[in-house]
C-alpha cells in the first residue's frame, strides 16, 4: 500500500534520479560546447566525486540534528537548482566550481534521502529501501530518455539543463511539504529488525562500509564496462554492445521494484546471501562465456542480467540495516554512505587501470572477486546485527557500545 508519506518519498528519490539523468545525458553536450575534450572532462567528473565524499559526512551531522526530511526540504531545492550552474558556465575554470557545488549538493541529498528512507521504514513497519531505490532508477531512465528525445529534436542543451533545473526545484519544494515526521527511534521496531543501539563503534562503521563500497564498485564496474567487456572482448558493433549495459540496469531496477515483498518475508542476511550468490552467478557466466560465437553474447549478456538482479537488493538492505540499527545516528549512517560510494567512484578507474596494463577479463575479475567477498562476509555482518541473535541486543550498563562487535569482527 502506497502511503501519502510513502509517496512523497519515492517522489524525491525519482525526482533526483531525473535530475541525474539530465546531468548525465547532457554531459556529451557540455563537453562539445565548452570543447573539454577526455583529460578536463575527466578532472570535472573528478571534482564532482570530490565535493559529494567531502560533503556526506557533514549532511549526516546535519540529518541527525534537523531530521533527514528537514535536510531534504533544504538541500533538494538547492540540489535541483543548481543544475543551472554547469549550464551558465562559459569556460572550463567556471564549469568546474559549479560542478564543484553541485557534487557538494549531490552528497548531501544521498545521505538525506537514506536517513529519510530509514525513517520511512521505521514509521511503517515494513520494508521500503528496495523499492525507492527503484523508483530512483525509474527516474533516471525516463528523465534519460526525455534528454535524448529532446536533443536530437535539436533544443539548446544549456536551456534544456535551464528549465529541467527550475521544474525541478519547484517539484522538490512541493514534495519537502508533503514529506514525513519521523517517529521516535524507539517506535517501529520489528521482528528481524536490528535492536537500537546508542553508536556504531568505529571498527563496524568501517567493516560496513567496506561492504558497501565493495558493492558499489561492483555495480558501478558494470555499468561503466559491460558494453566495452562486449565490444572489445567479444567484438560486438556498439549498438549491440550497449545492450550488456542495458540488461544489467533493467533487470536490477525490476529486482528493486519487487524487493521489499522478499524482504517482508526473508530474513535480511538471507536477502544478502542469495543476492550475492546471483550476481557472483552473473560475473562467473560473463567470465567464463566462450570469447567467439554467436551466443557468446547471448552468454554474456544473460550473465549481466543475472549481476544485476544480484547487485539490486545489497546495498538497499545493508543501508536499511544500519539506519534501523542505529536510529537517530545518522553520522553513522553517513559514514557507511560515503565509504560505499567511495568504492563506486574510485571503481570504474580501477578497473580501466588494470585492463590497460593486463587485460580486460583480468580487470573483471576484480568485481567478481568482490562480491563473492561480500556473499561470505556481508550475511554474517548483517546477521549479526539482528534481534533474533541475542549479542545483537545486549550493550555495555552506560547504553553504549554493543558488545556484539567483537564478534562481528572476529570472524572477519
Amino acid at each position: 500500500m502506497w502511503t501519502p508519506a510513502r509517496l512523497a518519498v519515492a517522489g524525491c528519490y525519482g525526482l533526483t534520479g531525473v535530475l541525474n539523468a539530465l546531468w548525465g545525458a547532457t554531459l556529451p553536450a557540455t563537453d562539445a560546447r565548452l570543447d573539454l575534450g577526455p583529460a578536463r572532462l575527466g578532472v570535472a567528473l573528478l571534482v564532482l566525486g570530490f565535493g559529494a565524499l567531502v560533503s556526506m559526512p557533514l549532511a549526516g551531522v546535519l540529518a541527525e540534528r534537523f531530521t533527514g526530511g528537514g535536510l531534504l526540504r533544504v538541500v533538494t531545492p538547492l540540489y535541483a537548482a543548481s543544475l543551472a550552474g554547469p549550464a551558465a558556465m562559459r569556460s572550463f575554470g567556471t564549469l568546474v566550481a559549479a560542478i564543484l557545488v553541485f557534487g557538494v549538493l549531490l552528497g548531501m541529498v544521498n545521505v538525506a534521502l537514506t536517513v529519510q528512507a530509514v525513517d520511512l521504514e521505521r514509521a511503517e513497519r515494513r520494508p521500503a529501501m528496495s523499492t525507492l531505490h527503484g523508483v530512483w532508477a525509474l527516474g533516471a531512465l525516463g528523465g534519460g530518455v526525455v534528454t535524448a528525445v529532446v536533443l536530437r529534436a535539436g533544443a539548446d542543451v544549456r536551456l534544456i539543463m535551464l528549465i529541467g533545473a527550475a521544474a525541478a526545484g519547484l517539484a522538490a519544494a512541493d514534495l519537502g511539504r508533503r514529506l514525513p515526521v519521523p517517529v521516535p527511534p524507539a517506535a517501529g521496531m520489528a521482528d528481524g529488525q536490528p535492536a537500537p543501539r546508542r553508536r556504531a563503534g568505529l571498527a563496524l562503521v568501517l567493516v560496513l562500509g567496506l561492504i558497501g563500497a565493495a558493492a558499489f564498485l561492483t555495480e558501478g564496474a558494470a555499468t561503466d564496462w559491460a558494453g566495452v567487456y562486449a565490444r572489445e572482448v567479444l567484438g560486438a558493433a556498439p549498438a549491440t554492445a550497449s545492450l550488456a549495459y542495458t540488461m544489467f540496469v533493467a533487470s536490477m531496477t525490476a529486482v528493486r521494484l519487487f524487493g521489499d515483498a522478499v524482504r517482508s518475508r526473508v530474513r535480511a542476511d538471507r536477502v544478502v546471501l542469495l543476492a550475492g550468490l546471483t550476481a557472483t552467478a552473473g560475473y562467473a557466466t560473463v567470465l567464463l562465456a566462450p570469447a567467439t560465437g554467436g551466443a557468446a553474447l547471448a552468454v554474456v549478456l544473460s550473465g549481466w542480467a543475472l549481476a544485476g538482479a544480484g547487485m539490486a537488493l545489497i546495498w538497499p538492505v545493508v543501508s536499511s540495516m544500519v539506519g534501523a540499527a542505529f536510529p537517530g545516528r545518522a553520522k553513522d549512517l553517513s559514514m557507511v554512505t560515503t565509504l560505499s560510494y567511495g568504492g563506486g567512484l574510485i571503481g570504474p578507474a580501477v578497473i580501466g587501470g588494470v585492463a590497460s596494463r593486463a587485460s580486460l577479463p583480468a580487470a573483471m575479475a576484480i568485481p567478481a572477486a568482490l562480491v563473492a567477498v561480500v556473499t561470505v562476509i556481508a550475511p554474517r555482518v548483517l546477521a549479526a546485527l539482528t534481534t533474533e541473535r541475542p549479542w545483537a541486543a545486549r550493550e555495555d550498563s552506560d547504553g553504549g557500545q554493543s558488545r556484539g562487535l567483537p564478534s562481528i569482527v572476529t570472524f572477519l
